[in-house]
């Protein structure tokens, strides 16, 4: 680094260190009788949101958790968990959300391996938790959540209490100390194709500086505005992916309504949208196409709700269908490794002025722009910046002040990760002239017939098009000839028909247009129920892919050839 003039501070001056416990000062100094929703359970307002996370801490500390403890939460999404991710980290302690749909192996893994102290546990997953205490190996105790008023602490397992009880006698006010913004927050694990799942950890310092930067995104870009203190906030992503994508935090700092669903159950979150005034989410695309399907949403105008899309690619098919229902849909982009935000969808004034509603849905479905503080590059196999032309293709690189520094006692991963000093994500994607990047594929999901590269995310934007396509998955998958071809996997629309001839009719259009090669189109295509997901609702290649080979060796025979 380069010599600068750096000057001796006052010896009274206050080093003032970026802490969690700092956000949640704005929200009751802005608004505080805006509500904090649960259900159609409970509701309180920020004044009261404050006192129950002292509560809480203070309930933490007399259980024995101290700094730099791990306090893990088996919870739906729910206002308990919010005074959760405030207060854990707030007494120097790190809390660590389970991704409660994993395996019970993998569970027991995070959990040792993250040398969790205490869990806190919703008496669903007691069931579950009873069958996995033996193999624990750091856990102390657990602190039961229940929405039963008269839930019963069980009596074989060491709970030190009922959360709501043990809030209650526990004094309304919290001293929290000053400490190193370095200090870890938060920790999850990711899961991969291959081995056990990684843990990620955020500092108390990067979780305010993505916070602050969302906050601007999010509210400051005239193009894409999507939620300011006035809006109405429900998150639709698991508050254990990467801490719904750090909205709370933002939410909390701008003193927003907050409305938060428990378990995901479609008829329900359409009936808090409507009855709360919902105007603002964020979810994987097949949420937001499983709220579209469901009975109660053919019933009401979704008109004013702004919902952000990540996790997987949004198509143009889906956008558009949102749209007819009065959601305005909009991409960003990130991954677990990065807090996540590193994009997000913008469309230009001259844009606005010049293109159709239809034209600039090609932009806002795109990854966008890096936000401010982010650098980002696409670089070929030898780690060579690629050109921003929009057409050269190249692995995503990047560097921000909140990404995982790395994997959780993983060093070999961890520089893979990090090899030259960027962190690679292992998407492949193009950087046009204005900065607007369009995620390609996963280096993984990337599909070579003869010798051509074939992007899986384009053809499903391609066949999401069709009007009688619902939800559309693409595949690499061997063969003899051309050593990958493509393979579709199609849902078709309520009361719609769709064969094998007239996909290939639609997406001939594009091999005309030269959007597309004619080998493009996908020799065979399964029409399906349903599609396998992710445990964060992504779709599930891998189990595709396995699920085909299958099929290859007598496992099921649901293929039409095209």
């Amino acid at each position: 680094m380069s010599q600068t003039r750096v000057l001796a501070p006052t010896p009274s001056a206050y080093p003032f260190p970026l802490l969690i416990k700092q956000l949640l000062l704005s929200g009751r100094r802005y608004e505080s009788g805006r509500e904090i929703v649960y259900r159609d359970r409970v509701r309180y307002d920020y004044n009261q949101l404050n006192e129950r996370i002292c509560r809480l801490a203070n309930a933490l500390k007399a259980s024995g958790i101290g700094p730099g403890d791990v306090v893990a939460v088996m919870e739906w999404d729910s206002h308990r968990y919010l005074e959760a991710m405030f207060a854990i980290p707030m007494i120097g302690a790190i809390i660590h959300t389970i991704n409660v749909r994993l395996s019970p192996d993998q569970i027991i893994y995070t959990v040792n391996h993250a040398e969790d102290k205490l869990i806190l546990v919703n008496d669903e997953f007691l069931p579950l938790l009873k069958g996995m205490h033996d193999q624990f190996t750091t856990v102390e105790n657990y602190l039961l959540i229940s929405d039963n008023d008269d839930a019963q602490v069980p009596s074989d397992l060491p709970f030190v209490g009922e959360y709501e009880a043990l809030l209650a006698a526990q004094p309304a006010e919290c001293e929290f100390p000053d400490f190193d913004e370095n200090s870890v927050a938060t920790t999850f694990y990711t899961t991969g194709t291959t081995g056990n799942p990684k843990g990620v950890y955020f500092t108390h310092r990067q979780l305010v500086l993505h916070t602050l930067v969302e906050t601007a995104v999010m509210g400051g870009l005239g193009s894409t505005p999507l939620m300011n203190s006035d809006d109405v906030y429900m998150p639709v992503t698991p508050m254990f992916h990467v801490h719904a994508w750090g909205v709370p935090y933002v939410a909390t700092m701008m003193g927003i309504k907050q409305v938060y669903p428990g378990r995901y159950e479609p008829d329900l979150l359409v009936d808090l949208q409507q009855r709360e005034g919902v105007t603002y989410s964020h979810c994987v695309p097949a949420i937001i196409q499983m709220i579209m399907g469901c009975k109660r949403a053919q019933e009401v105008n979704f008109s004013g709700w702004k919902v952000l899309i990540g996790g997987s690619a949004l198509n143009k098919g889906l956008a558009l269908a949102a749209l007819e229902k009065g959601i305005k849909l909009s991409a960003a982009y990130g991954m677990s490794e990065t807090c996540p935000l590193l994009s997000a969808a913008y469309v230009t004034e001259v844009m606005r002025d010049q293109l159709s509603d239809e034209e600039q849905m090609d932009y806002r479905i795109a990854a966008g722009v890096p936000v401010p503080l982010v650098q980002l590059e696409v670089v070929d196999g030898d780690g060579k910046f690629q050109p921003h032309d929009g057409e050269t293709v190249g692995e995503v690189v990047v560097r921000a002040p909140w990404l995982t520094q790395a994997y959780f006692k993983e060093p070999e991963k961890s520089e893979e990760l990090w090899a030259n000093g960027w962190l690679h994500t292992g998407d492949v994607a193009t950087i046009d002239e204005l900065g607007i990047v369009r995620i390609r594929d996963r280096i993984k999901d990337v599909i070579k017939t003869g010798g051509e590269w074939i992007s899986s995310l384009e053809l499903e934007g391609l066949m999401s098009l069709h009007p009688a396509i619902a939800e559309v998955a693409v595949v690499g998958v061997p063969d003899p000839q051309w050593d990958e071809r493509p393979f579709a996997l199609v849902v078709v629309k309520p009361g719609e028909d769709v064969d094998a001839a007239s996909i290939k009719k639609h997406l001939k259009q594009y091999v005309d247009e030269g959007r597309i090669n004619k080998w493009a189109i996908p020799t065979q295509i399964a029409v399906v129920e349903s599609i396998p997901k992710t445990s964060v609702g992504k779709l599930n290649k891998k189990q595709i892919r396995a699920d085909y080979a299958d099929s290859l060796n007598g496992g099921g025979a649901f293929l039409s050839s095209v």
